[in-house]
């Protein structure tokens, strides 16, 4: 039994999720932690909202709530929804937890002890109506390039076009509207992340196994122009980690909090230490987790994000770990996810464009959307959803060829032998060759999943359901029958093991599903079919089963071209 540590990176506390931030973090971290533990390993799931930082404050004063019940909702929504789509979290947190602010502040603390940070002079933009600096996102404006009149200070939504808050034209503040705005001077920490260069490229180069998107993202930051640039951890701002060096003030950063960038991953760290605390654990049980020193020098750290999250991870992570000079566990491996696009063009959250998660478990079951975007995972390239391909997916691989067997399998043999697995008759060589098949498939599909290659591990999951129904068609029990009934009853009692089999295999892509075939088939072993010709035959004959519901329904070219047209708008 080995030992997985897995993340996937934080959603943001400011709204509901769409489909694209689901297939680029926390399902596919969440199909890996299914199969690690059917395996039989151990591992610890993370995961939590991320809560700092402007958008939330923005967001919360849109809502008319204090930040803090903003929060606290928000995150309670995420939660609700996360178990809706069956993330198997071991734990779900919040960044704003106790644990996470102790554990900013320290390694706040040791890098400054360190010689990591330095303090940095900046002219920002203050606003004499509200009596505070404005982060870049406080201030909206006219952008001198496209003219959309409601350009951020960082960045115009309308034509993506990089800005600072001084190209503004006739820039206001965000929160009160007010232009009565200045520069003034103001003093922020900074990571030096550029002293850390050498060790990062040096951990980044031992890194042969990552994907080619995950490192040729790190190298660009590394390397082009300049090379990695010292970077700014505080802001003035309310909300966030309080600024501190461990548990000590920090004079001249009163007032200010770090930045969100800098205390989010933490909280993958601090996400451990709720999970203990929520659990009654100790210490020592999530630091057998996170330090080399307590016993997390034989855990292989799996972390899942989307490539826009690579340079944190990569870079300014592993920066804060390194420069604490402390034993924290490493990231071995970084499975990272090109964009999923939404039907011609792309998911935006801030714009409302595409499907979101609780508007996708409001008209389908989580199964058929886990099974469409795992299998469609954007790994070698961008991957784009549309609803043609949704309803084609779900009808040809879950209810023709998955559902459709289960179904015939069933009411058959309730039809001729009972609800209980008939006990006549011996498998020949029709029944080894599709075990030969499935253990080649099912090796394969192993291989798959432990290399985390997600699609291709869909293909071999297919393919497995696909020889099932190949052998069914072949045999046709329902013709043997009336030669060779005995025959038949072994053909049958195949089958029926074939759906626990099935059960088993594809728990990991569709959780719910796997559990309703396992039912119906009064079974409760979840063992992993090392051996594939004696896992058909763990149902003994005269074991009894039911008849389940229908697995898969099959979507209906009216409710395609209902969904397609309800959701090409923009949500409000």
């Amino acid at each position: 039994m080995a030992r997985y540590l897995i993340t996937s990176a934080l959603p943001y506390i400011n709204g509901i999720k769409h489909l694209g931030n689901l297939v680029g973090s926390q399902l596919p971290a969440d199909l890996i932690a299914r199969y690690l533990r059917a395996r039989g390993h151990e591992v610890l799931f993370l995961c939590a909202t991320d809560e700092h930082g402007t958008p939330a404050e923005l967001a919360a004063a849109k809502a008319g709530q204090p930040v803090e019940a903003f929060c606290a909702q928000m995150h309670e929504v995420q939660a609700g929804i996360a178990a809706g789509f069956r993330l198997s979290f071991d734990h779900f947190g919040r960044s704003s937890s106790p644990q996470n602010r102790a554990l900013t502040q320290h390694f706040a603390g040791k890098l400054a002890e360190n010689g990591y940070i330095e303090e940095v002079s900046e002219r920002q933009v203050f606003s004499i109506a509200d009596n505070r600096f404005l982060p870049d996102r406080y201030i909206e404006g006219t952008c001198p390039n496209c003219g959309y009149d409601k350009a951020r200070g960082d960045q115009c939504e309308n034509c993506t076009k990089q800005l600072d808050p001084t190209d503004l034209i006739d820039p206001r503040s965000a929160i009160s509207g007010s232009t009565d705005l200045e520069v003034r001077e103001t003093k922020h920490l900074f990571l030096r992340q550029s002293a850390l260069r050498g060790e990062l490229q040096a951990w980044i180069d031992s890194k042969t196994d990552w994907p080619i998107l995950t490192t040729s993202i790190a190298k660009k930051w590394l390397n082009d122009g300049d090379g990695l640039q010292d970077r700014g951890i505080t802001r003035d701002l309310y909300w966030g980690v309080p600024v501190k060096k461990g548990d000590q003030d920090w004079p001249g950063m009163e007032g200010k909090v770090f930045y969100v960038w800098f205390d989010a991953p933490i909280e993958y760290i601090a996400c451990a230490a709720e999970w203990a605390e929520a659990n009654g654990k100790t210490d020592a049980d999530w630091e057998r987790w996170w330090r080399t020193d307590k016993g997390a020098d034989d855990v292989t750290y799996l972390q899942f994000m989307g490539k826009d999250n690579v340079p944190f991870h990569t870079l300014s992570f592993p920066a804060t770990q390194i420069g604490s000079q402390e034993p924290w566990k490493m990231v071995d491996y970084i499975k990272s996810f090109n964009y999923l696009n939404y039907d011609g063009g792309q998911f935006s959250t801030s714009q409302g464009r595409g499907i979101f998660m609780d508007q996708a478990l409001s008209i389908l079951p989580s199964d058929y959307w886990r099974w469409w975007l795992l299998s469609h995972a954007p790994e070698s390239s961008d991957s784009e959803f549309t609803w043609e391909n949704f309803q084609g997916s779900v009808n040809k691989d879950l209810a023709d060829v998955l559902g459709n067997l289960v179904s015939r399998v069933t009411k058959f043999c309730r039809a001729k032998f009972g609800e209980v697995v008939p006990a006549g008759g011996q498998t020949g060589p029709r029944e080894a060759e599709l075990i030969a098949e499935l253990t080649t498939r099912l090796r394969a599909y192993e291989g798959n999943m432990q290399a985390m290659e997600v699609r291709k591990a869909a293909t071999e999951l297919r393919a497995i359901w696909v020889a099932g129904n190949e052998y069914l068609q072949s045999a046709a029990p329902w013709t043997v029958i009336k030669t060779d009934p005995e025959t038949a009853e072994a053909m049958v009692r195949l089958a029926l093991n074939l759906i626990r089999l099935y059960a088993v295999v594809s728990r990991p892509f569709i959780p719910d599903a796997a559990q309703s075939m396992m039912d119906a088939m009064g079974c409760d072993d979840w063992s992993w079919p090392e051996d594939v010709g004696a896992a058909l035959a763990t149902l003994p004959a005269g074991h009894a089963f039911t008849v389940p519901d229908v697995t898969f329904r099959k979507i209906t070219d009216e409710e395609r071209a209902e969904w397609q047209t309800r959701f090409a708008g923009i949500r409000t």
